[in-house]
C-alpha cells in the first residue's frame, strides 16, 4: 500500500536524527581517538622512547676472573687458565638434537654432556649460550669453524677455567670448583645474578667454598643490542668485573708434597703445625684424588670408583676423622693430676697388668704388668694402669676441662670443610646424650684416650703444639689475602703451672730417646733436632674373654677395618720447639710401628727444609730410607709465582 506523504516525511525526520546522532557518537570517538594518540605521541613520547630502548638494549653480566691461590712461598696451587668451549644458541640452532648429532660426528662428545646440554636447553631461554663441552682441543675447534655452516647456533668460545697444578696433593686443603647447581642455589638466600650462569664455577668443598665470596669476586656487565627475538646484534660497551681476592696459605707445597707422597697409598693422615705462629704447615690425608676432575663436572665412573674405596680418598681425615686418640691422650690425664696436686714427681703406681673397679677388670696392654712405674715411666713404656688410677683420683670433669684447654672438644676456625668437634666427654654430657648416669668404668677408658674421647689429627697436632709450648696456640691456614698479612695465631699463656709442663716435655722425651720407649726406633740421631712424642694405640674392637685366653688375636690377623687405629704425635726440636706433628694411620695397628716412623721422616723433613742426611737416621735405618728417599725424590713443585700481575 502506497504510503502517504505524511508518513513518508515522518521516516524522514527519524531517519536524519538517527543519521545525526550516529555521526555525533562517530565524531566524538574519532576525537577521543585523536585526543589519546596526541596524549601517546605528545605527551608520553619519551617514556615511550626509554622503553623502546630498554627492549632494544640488553644489559649482561660477565663473570669475574677468580682468584687465585699460592702456597706460604708463593707457588700456584690453583689458578685460572684460559678454556676453549663449544656452546649453543636454541633459538639459532632451530632443531637442536640434529645440531648435536651432526656436531658428534664431527668431534668426541661425552654422552653425559649432551644429555647435560639437552636438559639445560630445555630450562633455560631460548637466546642464552648453553655449554656443550669444555677444555677442547684447538683441533676441535676448527673442525668446528670449518663445518659452521652445517652447525647452526654452534659457537667456539674462549673462557677461564679453574685448574690445580700440584695435583692430588691439595685435593682435601682445597677442596674444588664445579658447576653451580639447583641445590647450591637453594642454599643460598639471596643469590647474586651471576650464579644463575650456566656452568658458571663455585667452590664446592675445602678453601674453594669457604673463602667463596673473596675468591668469586664481583661480576662485570656489557650493553648488547639485541633484535625482537633476543639475539645479540652487537656490543656497545662494556664494564669489567672486579677479580676475585689472591689467597696465600700457611702450607708448604713442597712438604705438603712429601708428606702426601710418605703416607703413600695407606690410610692415613698427618699435620703440621708451626709452634710459634700456629701456622698449618702441611695437612695432608691419604688417599687422596685429583680435583680437576671435578671442576667440569665429574663422570659417573670416577665418582663411584673414589666412593666406593673403602680408604674414603673424599674424606678429608685431617679435620674430619674421629678417632680414639689412645695413649696420646695420656699426656692430657697426666696434666689434669699434676695441675690438681694428686702426684709428686717420685709417686708411684703398681701395675700387675690390670686394674679392678666396680668389678670390673681394666686390663694394661702389657699382660704380665710394668710392676712399679712412676710418671716418667709410666709415659716411656706407655703402662695402662698408671692412668687407670690417676683418672679415678682426678674425676672426668678435671680431665674433661684439661683436655679442652688443650684443644681437644674444641671446633677450630680451620676454612675446611666439615671440621669436626671432637669429644672430650663428662657427666652432663652422657646424661644429655644417652640419659644415662657417668660411671667410674667410663672415666677408667677416657683415662686412655678410649671410650667415648673422640679427637682429630688436627686436634692432637693442637694439643701436641701446647703441649710444647704452653700457648693456646691456634691453628691458622690462611697467611695473607690480597698481600695483607693475617694475624698470627701462637696464642697467649695457658696459664699452666710451667714446672708441670717441664715433666710431661721430658716424659714425651724419654718416651722417644731412652732406649725402653715405645718410640725409640723413630728417634733422630741430629743431637740438635731430637725429638719428643708418644705413641698411640686406637682400639677399634673390643677383645673377647675367648680371645684373651687364647692369647689375643694378633692385629695382623685381623680384617683391615676392624684392626687398631695407629697414632704418634710429637714436636721439635726438644729445646726450642719449632713443628708439632701429629700422624694417624687407620687401622694400622701399633703407633710405634706404623705412625711414629712416618712422623719421624716428616719431622726431618721440615726441619731442614728437603731431604734430610742420612746422619740424622738410626744407622739400622740408613739403607731402607736411602731406597724411600729416592723413590719420594721429586714431589716437590718447581714453579713459584707471587701474585695474580706477576704470573
Amino acid at each position: 500500500m502506497k504510503k502517504t506523504r505524511a508518513e513518508t516525511d515522518f521516516s524522514h525526520r527519524r531517519i536524519s536524527r538517527r543519521a545525526a546522532l550516529l555521526g555525533g557518537a562517530q565524531l566524538l570517538f574519532i576525537g577521543g581517538l585523536a585526543a589519546r594518540m596526541r596524549f601517546l605521541q605528545v605527551e608520553q613520547a619519551d617514556q615511550f622512547r626509554l622503553l623502546a630502548e630498554e627492549n632494544r638494549i640488553n644489559v649482561r653480566l660477565i663473570p669475574p676472573s677468580r682468584g687465585e691461590v699460592f702456597d706460604r712461598n708463593g707457588v700456584r696451587l690453583a689458578q685460572n687458565a684460559p678454556s676453549y668451549r663449544i656452546v649453543i644458541v636454541r633459538e639459532d640452532a632451530g632443531d637442536t638434537d640434529a645440531v648435536l648429532e651432526r656436531l658428534s660426528r664431527i668431534i668426541p662428545l661425552d654422552p653425559e654432556d649432551i644429555a647435560r646440554t639437552k636438559e639445560e636447553l630445555r630450562r633455560s631461554p631460548s637466546f642464552l649460550p648453553i655449554t656443550i663441552a669444555e677444555d677442547v682441543r684447538w683441533q676441535d675447534i676448527s673442525r668446528v669453524s670449518v663445518n659452521a655452516p652445517a652447525l647452526p647456533g654452534v659457537t667456539p668460545e674462549v673462557g677461564l677455567s679453574r685448574v690445580y697444578p700440584q695435583g692430588s696433593d691439595f685435593a682435601h686443603v682445597l677442596g674444588y670448583v664445579g658447576p653451580v647447581s639447583d641445590y647450591d642455589l637453594q642454599k643460598i638466600e639471596d643469590p647474586e645474578p651471576v650464579l644463575r650462569i650456566p656452568r658458571f664455577q663455585i667452590g664446592k668443598v675445602g678453601v674453594e667454598t669457604k673463602l667463596e665470596p673473596l675468591l668469586r669476586g664481583k661480576a662485570g656487565a656489557k650493553r648488547v643490542e639485541v633484535n625482537a627475538a633476543g639475539r645479540v646484534m652487537r656490543e656497545l660497551d662494556r664494564r669489567e668485573g672486579i677479580p676475585g681476592s689472591d689467597v696465600q696459605l700457611t702450607i708448604d707445597a713442597k712438604l705438603q708434597g712429601y708428606v702426601q707422597a710418605r703416607l703413600d697409598q695407606e690410610s692415613a693422615s698427618a699435620v703440621v703445625l708451626d709452634c710459634d705462629t700456629g701456622d698449618v704447615v702441611a695437612c695432608a690425608s691419604a688417599p687422596t684424588f685429583d680435583p680437576n676432575l671435578f671442576v667440569r663436572g665429574i663422570s659417573v665412573k670416577d665418582y663411584n670408583t673414589l666412593t666406593n674405596n673403602k680408604y674414603r680418598p673424599l674424606a678429608s681425615k685431617t679435620v674430619q676423622g674421629l678417632y680414639p686418640p689412645g695413649s696420646t691422650f695420656k699426656m692430657i690425664t697426666a696434666m689434669a693430676a699434676l695441675e690438681a696436686g694428686l702426684i709428686g714427681p717420685d709417686e708411684t703406681v703398681y701395675c700387675p697388668g690390670h686394674l679392678t673397679v666396680s668389678g670390673r677388670r681394666f686390663h694394661c696392654w702389657k699382660r704380665g704388668g710394668h710392676g712399679w712405674v712412676d710418671l716418667q715411666t709410666s709415659l716411656k713404656r706407655s703402662c695402662d694402669v698408671y692412668y687407670y688410677d690417676l683418672a679415678i683420683k682426678v674425676g672426668i670433669e678435671k680431665v674433661s676441662e684439661m683436655a679442652k684447654r688443650f684443644g681437644l672438644g674444641v671446633k677450630h676456625d680451620v676454612p675446611m670443610s666439615a671440621v669436626a668437634q671432637g669429644l672430650a666427654p663428662n657427666m652432663a654430657w652422657k646424661q644429655q646424650t644417652y640419659g644415662q648416669s657417668w660411671r667410674v668404668g667410663d672415666t677408667v677408658n677416657v683415662s686412655i684416650g678410649q671410650g667415648f674421647m673422640l679427637a682429630s689429627p688436627m686436634q692432637l697436632a693442637v694439643m701436641t703444639a701446647r703441649l710444647a709450648t704452653g700457648r693456646a696456640v691456634e691453628p691458622r691456614l690462611i697467611k695473607s689475602i690480597d698481600g695483607v698479612e693475617q694475624p698470627e695465631r701462637g696464642g697467649e699463656s695457658l696459664g699452666m703451672n710451667e714446672n708441670n709442663l717441664r715433666k710431661m716435655r721430658r716424659a714425651m722425651d724419654v718416651t722417644v730417646n731412652d732406649r725402653r720407649g715405645t718410640a725409640y726406633g723413630s728417634r733422630i740421631i741430629d743431637e740438635g733436632m731430637r725429638m719428643a712424642g708418644k705413641t698411640g694405640t686406637s682400639q677399634v674392637r673390643n677383645i673377647t674373654a675367648a680371645e684373651r685366653r687364647a692369647g689375643v688375636i694378633r692385629n695382623e690377623d685381623l680384617p683391615w677395618e676392624r684392626r687398631d687405629h695407629a697414632l704418634f704425635v710429637n714436636f721439635a726440636p726438644i729445646d726450642r720447639p719449632k713443628y708439632a706433628i701429629s700422624v694417624v694411620v687407620e687401622h694400622g695397628g701399633g703407633g710405634s710401628k706404623a705412625a711414629a716412623p712416618i712422623a719421624r721422616d716428616i719431622t726431618l723433613q721440615a726441619l731442614y727444609g728437603g731431604e734430610p742426611p742420612l746422619e740424622a737416621y738410626p744407622t739400622k735405618d740408613r739403607e731402607r730410607i736411602e731406597e724411600q728417599q729416592e723413590r719420594l725424590r721429586g714431589v716437590q713443585p718447581q714453579a713459584s709465582f707471587v701474585g695474580r700481575d706477576q704470573a
